[in-house]
C-alpha cells in the first residue's frame, strides 16, 4: 500500500509512463504493482476497485496499453458519460462484445442509430398499460414454486439463488412473450448460466479461443439450447392470426412492417430479453430474500405490510403503490448489490472527466457498486436499511449517480418497470405464506461479479411456513 500511495502523490498523481502506447493522464497502479495484485483482483475484484479509488481517487487509470483504460467512480463524471454526453460514448467494448456471443445483435449491445431503432421498436411491451399482466403472471409463478416446495412445516432449506431464477425466467416468458416455459425452466436457467459463464470468461481473455475447447463446446451447447427456445416460440406465434401486443409480438410483426426487420434480429432480441429479464431480476429477489433472513424485524414490517395490503388475496397491479416497504426492500437490496454492477463505454472523442483528459478510444469503466456503497452519500453504507427509501429521503442520497441499479440517462434500462412490478409481485406472494432463515453456521455468500452480481454456488435459507 505504501508503494501505490508514494506513486498517487507523484506528478500530481500521474505516474511516468511514456513507454506505453497511450499516454498516462490520470493516476493508478503501474504495471508491476498490478501484476502482484492479480490474486486480489481475480478473489474480489469488487473489493480491488473500491481499494483502487480510495488510493488514487474517484478516476483512476489502469496500465493496460490499448485501449486507454479508466475506472471512473466521480457521480458529475459518471453522469456526463450516460447522461450529458451520452452520444460521444458508445458500447464497443470487450464487455458488450463478449456479451453479444450469447444475444448476438440486440438492444444490450448496439450504439448509435441500430440501438435507437431497436428501442423504438420494443418500447411499446413496457408501456405501464402494456405490463399489467405482469403482476398476475409473477404471482402464479411464485404459486407454482411453493407447490413445487411441498411441505415447509418443518423448515426447509432451499437453494434460493435457483428458485428465484426459475420464478423470474416463467415470469419473463410468459410476461413478454406469452409462453410457457414452466417445463423447460430449469433446463433455459441452466443454459443461461453456462453461457453467461464463457461471457465472463471472454471478457477476461478477450481472444476467441478455438471452436474444440471446453469453454467454446460449452457455448455452442447453451446457445443452442436457447435458439431452439426462441424458434419454437417465433414458429407457434408466426401460426397464429390474431396479432399479440407483447413484446414476441412486436417482433413478429416487425418481420413483415414497413421497415423489415430481419428473423436473425428477432431472435437476438428475445435471447436478449431472456437472459437479460430474467438474470438480473432473480439476482435482485435472492440478495433480497437473503438480507431479509438475516434481518427478522424488516422481515416483519414486510410481512405486516403484504398482509395489511393483500388481506389473504392474491396480489393485483393496483396493490404496487401501497406496498412501499416491500419497494424500499428491492431498492435497498439493488444498493448493496446492483444486479448489474459493471457498464462500461468507449469515448468515441477526447473528453476530461474528473479532471482528467481522457482520448478518444479509451475504455471508461463505471460501476453502481462503487457509487451505492460510498459512505459519503451513504451513512452506514455496509448496513441493510430499507428505511433509506422511505418518506422525504426516498433513497438517501440527492445525487441521482449515487443510485443507479438501472442505468442513467437515455440507456437507462427499458424493462426498469418491468423488473419492479415482477420482484414486488413475487416477494409479497412468497411472504403471505412463508417466511425465510439464515441456515446456521453457513458462511455468508461471497458476491461473484459475472455478468451479473451473483452469489457463488448454491445460496441455502430454510423456509418455514408463516
Amino acid at each position: 500500500m505504501a508503494i501505490d500511495q508514494a506513486e498517487a502523490v507523484s506528478r500530481d498523481g500521474v505516474p511516468d509512463r511514456r513507454y506505453f502506447r497511450t499516454p498516462a493522464t490520470a493516476p493508478g497502479p503501474s504495471g508491476p504493482q498490478m501484476l502482484a495484485r492479480l490474486r486480489e483482483i481475480r478473489s474480489d475484484p469488487l473489493g480491488f476497485l473500491q481499494r483502487m479509488t480510495q488510493v488514487y481517487g474517484p478516476v483512476v487509470q489502469f496500465p493496460i496499453p490499448s485501449p486507454a483504460s479508466y475506472l471512473v467512480a466521480d457521480p458529475a463524471a459518471v453522469r456526463r458519460v450516460l447522461v450529458d454526453r451520452s452520444r460521444a460514448y458508445d458500447k464497443a467494448t470487450v464487455q458488450y462484445r463478449s456479451l453479444s456471443l450469447v444475444t448476438g445483435e440486440g438492444l444490450l449491445t448496439t450504439s448509435g442509430d441500430i440501438w435507437r431503432r431497436q428501442r423504438r421498436m420494443v418500447q411499446p411491451a413496457f408501456h405501464r398499460a402494456s405490463l399489467e399482466a405482469v403482476v398476475g403472471h409473477a404471482a402464479a409463478a411464485t404459486e407454482e414454486l411453493l407447490v413445487r416446495w411441498g411441505d415447509t412445516s418443518r423448515g426447509a432449506v432451499i437453494d434460493i439463488d435457483e428458485a428465484m431464477m426459475r420464478v423470474a425466467l416463467e415470469t419473463v416468458a410468459a410476461s413478454l412473450f406469452g409462453t410457457d416455459l414452466s417445463s423447460d425452466a430449469d433446463r433455459l436457467a441452466r443454459a443461461t448460466l453456462e453461457a453467461l459463464d464463457v461471457v465472463v470468461s471472454s471478457a477476461q481473455i478477450p481472444v476467441r479461443l478455438p471452436a474444440w475447447t471446453p469453454s467454446q463446446r460449452s457455448l455452442r451447447r447453451a446457445t443452442r439450447e436457447l435458439d431452439e427456445a426462441v424458434h419454437r416460440m417465433v414458429q407457434r406465434r408466426l401460426a397464429e392470426t390474431a396479432p399479440r401486443a407483447d413484446l414476441l409480438g412486436l417482433l413478429v410483426a416487425a418481420l413483415d412492417g414497413e421497415d423489415p426487420i430481419p428473423l436473425r434480429e428477432v431472435r437476438d432480441e428475445l435471447v436478449s430479453f431472456m437472459v437479460a429479464g430474467h438474470e438480473t431480476a432473480a439476482s435482485a429477489l435472492t440478495w433480497a430474500l437473503w438480507l431479509l433472513a438475516g434481518d427478522p424485524v424488516s422481515q416483519q414490517h414486510a410481512i405486516v405490510e403484504v398482509d395489511e395490503v393483500l388481506g389473504g388475496r392474491s396480489i393485483r397491479g393496483d396493490d404496487l403503490p401501497n406496498l412501499a416497504y416491500l419497494r424500499a426492500v428491492i431498492d435497498e437490496a439493488m444498493r448493496l448489490y446492483p444486479p448489474v454492477w459493471l457498464v462500461t463505454r468507449r469515448a468515441m472523442e477526447p473528453d476530461v472527466l474528473g479532471g482528467r483528459e481522457i482520448p478518444a478510444d479509451s475504455l471508461v469503466i463505471m460501476t453502481p457498486y462503487l457509487a451505492q456503497r460510498d459512505p459519503r452519500m451513504w451513512p452506514e453504507p455496509e448496513r441493510f436499511d430499507p428505511e433509506r427509501f422511505l418518506g422525504e429521503q426516498r433513497g438517501g442520497a440527492a445525487d441521482d449517480a449515487a443510485y443507479w441499479p438501472f442505468g442513467l440517462g437515455p440507456r437507462m434500462c427499458v424493462g426498469k418497470d418491468f423488473a419492479y412490478l415482477e420482484s414486488i409481485s413475487v416477494l409479497a406472494s412468497l411472504l403471505q405464506h412463508v417466511r425465510v432463515e439464515r441456515v446456521p453456521g453457513e458462511p455468508d455468500p461471497r458476491a461473484v461479479p459475472l455478468v451479473t452480481l451473483r452469489p457463488a454456488g448454491a445460496l441455502p435459507l430454510i423456509v418455514r411456513p408463516r
